[in-house]
């Protein structure tokens, strides 16, 4: 598996999660706090995570594919992006996890003499 699978996975992660706390934080002034302008923030973010949400679940489908995980796994991760704050919280288990193995195939083969 190439770095860049993980890179990108990371990145949609990460741009998920923020969408995602920008969308709670604009319901909570829209609903809650009754603010003028909530509603057009609200509906430009609510946009913008859906069709990014549906990118990170390719790339992060893509990276469960090359990283042969289980179902359940799988699952667990295009989940994330749905719960405010789990992406970080999956990315970063999930970077952990797998920089070693990256790590391991883009060593150099050792050289014979």
């Amino acid at each position: 598996m190439k770095r860049s699978v993980l890179t990108r996975y990371r990145v949609m992660a990460y741009v998920t999660g923020v969408l995602l706390i920008l969308l709670c934080l604009g319901m909570i002034a829209k609903y809650l706090l009754d603010m003028g302008g909530a509603a057009d923030f609200t509906q430009v973010v609510s946009i913008a995570h859906g069709w990014l949400y549906v990118i990170y679940l390719v790339v992060a489908f893509d990276l469960g594919s090359k990283a042969k995980w289980p179902v359940k796994k799988q699952l667990w991760v295009l989940l994330a992006g749905t719960v405010p704050t789990a992406a970080f919280f999956v990315e970063r288990r999930v970077s952990q996890e797998l920089d070693a193995k990256v790590a391991a195939a883009e060593a150099p083969a050792p050289v014979k003499a």
